[in-house]
């Protein structure tokens, strides 16, 4: 089984609109084909390929008050589309 490595993480609290318009910003450079993430120094540059995978949760949990979480994952495999291609070199 492989290690997982946490590579960017940022957790901050944003209006609704705000939010809105950070994914459309995602969004279009997912259909672009890449994506640069910064925040201070840290920064990670991603490739998309054609095709990914999308899941999508809503979670609810229920103590003094209830907090509900949607979260949106996309996953691929990096280089997975090349194999098996044909080639010419």
């Amino acid at each position: 089984m492989g290690r997982e490595q946490v590579l960017f993480k940022s957790e901050e609290r944003k209006t609704a609109q705000e939010v809105a318009v950070f994914l459309r910003q995602v969004a279009d450079k997912i259909e672009q084909g890449s994506l640069i993430l910064k925040q201070g120094t840290n920064e990670i540059v991603l490739s998309f390929p054609k095709n990914l995978t999308l899941e999508v949760k809503v979670e609810e949990e229920t103590k003094a008050r209830v907090k509900r979480t949607l979260e949106l994952e996309i996953e691929w495999v990096e280089g997975e589309e090349e194999q098996g291609g044909v080639s010419i070199g």
